[in-house]
């Protein structure tokens, strides 16, 4: 989660209140995930994984089930490379 803070801290200081306003945004997704982990698709490089991009904000959260828990990946940027993130997750 180190990339999601960092993300935040970075658009704070750009801006104040976009990163606070990042920050809600994921929560969001994260809630819509819990409540809903199927509503999200597939990600076509893996179908391990799922994907739900955040709002307004160029990320994208990784996440795989494994029966009723769900673990978030990765926080990633979608405009970097695909996959970077894979190596987290074993």
């Amino acid at each position: 989660m180190a990339e999601f803070e960092a993300a935040a801290q970075w658009y704070e200081a750009k801006r104040p209140g976009v990163g606070l306003d990042f920050v809600d945004r994921v929560e969001e997704q994260l809630r819509l995930i819990g409540e809903q982990p199927n509503r999200y698709p597939r990600w076509e490089e893996d179908s391990g994984f799922r994907k739900a991009k955040v709002t307004r904000f160029p990320y994208v959260l990784f996440y795989v089930e494994r029966g009723d828990v769900v673990h978030v990946v990765a926080v990633a940027h979608g405009r970097r490379a695909p996959g970077y993130w894979r190596k987290r997750w074993r």
